[in-house]
């Protein structure tokens, strides 16, 4: 059984080892180690970061922001980060992260849900389809 719940403080080195087990960028040095810690700890302050706990272990985290959009009256939920650690993926942990964030979007009154997901990840690309996600644009960017 997993449970979703806001992450505190205490969760800050179980998250940066799902963000890395991603494959997302490891701090360099100790000063990046400090901002990285520093945004999950913004994130929590803001209640914008919610982890799954599946047998007293952190196995999962969404981050979401809402977004107000230009031309809707309604804010959209973005979700910036959804990880699943590898040992634990296709064990319902993602959808649960998902269903919360739909939950969320409802209470919220927002008019959609919007996440973006490399290129290489066919299969998370077939999780969000099995979801009812759809594809609807394409995604630019810019090194800097």
């Amino acid at each position: 059984m997993v449970r979703i719940r806001p992450a505190t403080k205490n969760d800050i080195t179980p998250i940066l080892g799902l963000l890395y087990d991603l494959d997302r960028p490891k701090p360099k040095t100790k000063t990046e180690q400090t901002i990285f810690e520093g945004k999950i700890t913004q994130y929590i302050k803001q209640k914008q970061l919610f982890v799954a706990i599946h047998d007293s272990n952190l196995v999962g985290l969404v981050s979401v922001m809402l977004v107000p959009k230009l031309n809707h009256t309604k804010s959209e939920l973005y979700i910036p980060d959804l990880v699943v650690s590898s040992y634990y993926r296709r064990a319902g942990i993602g959808k649960a992260l998902i269903h919360h964030c739909i939950m969320m979007a409802k209470k919220k009154k927002c008019f959609r849900i919007r996440l973006e997901s490399g290129n290489k990840r066919i299969a998370a690309h077939k999780f969000y389809d099995s979801l009812g996600f759809e594809q609807y644009a394409k995604t630019y960017r810019l090194e800097l």
